[in-house]
């Protein structure tokens, strides 16, 4: 995106348009730890718009009101997204950083930048489902979804990987803390984004878990996106014997068969399904280094 291009609410007043760094934007998104984080760019100045006083006035009289800078505005939009709990293999994942290999694929990036432009934090929104095989960049397109959701328009997402969400419950079990304790603020954020949908070992556990999770966001009308390595087909099992499935003799079982009935029936009314196809990218650039 050129930088007059980027609108208001995504840039710093201070930023430098011309910056080669952001692209005008202000911000840098950088692994730190485990997770990615948003750090003002090198070229960010004092505000010239509040002078660094984080207000402005409203009218020109000298005692007129006073509001809150955009500059505020932006840096809170900022701490937002270190909430978010992007990975930080992710952190330079954005729809520009996509690679779109083939019309496929561009057809995605597309869907996802018509989700994105089409987002109304006003109203109820629909979720999405990015379904595929592994490597084709699937959560790469939702990272991108989560990035622009937070600084454009302003709402609260969470990020979480199943498995990771599984660990941390029963973590939380031993030390005595319930299942509410970290199910509540992934029913409140405005959108939940759950990367490896279906991923486990498929327990009752697991099972309750996402049900409760799905059920309630369904009830409270707030929008799921999701990732998943699983498709639509429905095979009437939940595991299939590998070399059976290579084989060809069984079929790889469907989200369906991984999730239930009752959480892929909410997830089908609420959401769009997207079929994410292409050569798998760590093994293309697993070739390149080669």
């Amino acid at each position: 995106m050129a930088p007059n291009r980027i609108p208001n609410e995504l840039r710093h007043p201070g930023a430098d348009p011309g910056c080669k760094t952001c692209q005008g934007l202000g911000l840098q998104v950088v692994p730190d730890g485990e997770r990615a984080a948003a750090a003002p760019c090198a070229c960010v100045e004092r505000c010239p718009s509040c002078r660094g006083t984080g207000l402005v006035a409203v009218g020109k009289d000298f005692r007129a009101p006073q509001r809150r800078c955009v500059c505020q505005v932006v840096r809170a939009r900022w701490r937002a997204f270190d909430a978010v709990g992007v990975p930080a293999r992710h952190a330079g994942s954005t729809l520009l950083s996509f690679v779109d290999n083939n019309t496929h694929q561009t057809s995605m990036k597309t869907a996802v930048s018509a989700y994105l432009r089409e987002f109304d934090p006003t109203a109820e929104n629909r979720g999405l489902v990015l379904f595929g095989d592994v490597g084709t960049g699937k959560t790469h397109l939702i990272v991108a979804l989560l990035r622009d959701l937070v600084l454009r328009h302003g709402v609260r997402v969470k990020f979480v990987e199943f498995s990771h969400l599984l660990a941390d419950l029963k973590s939380g079990f031993d030390i005595g803390r319930g299942m509410a304790a970290l199910i509540d603020p992934l029913v409140d954020v405005d959108v939940l984004a759950i990367d490896e949908l279906g991923k486990g070992r498929n327990t009752e556990f697991e099972g309750t878990v996402l049900d409760e999770l799905v059920s309630r966001r369904y009830n409270a009308m707030r929008p799921i996106l999701a990732t998943t390595n699983y498709g639509e087909r429905k095979t009437g099992r939940a595991r299939a014997n590998a070399a059976a499935v290579q084989v060809g003799i069984e079929a790889t079982p469907g989200l369906a068969d991984r999730v239930g009935d009752r959480v892929y029936s909410r997830l089908r009314e609420t959401c769009d399904f997207l079929k994410v196809q292409g050569e798998d990218h760590r093994m293309r650039k697993g070739r390149q280094r080669g």
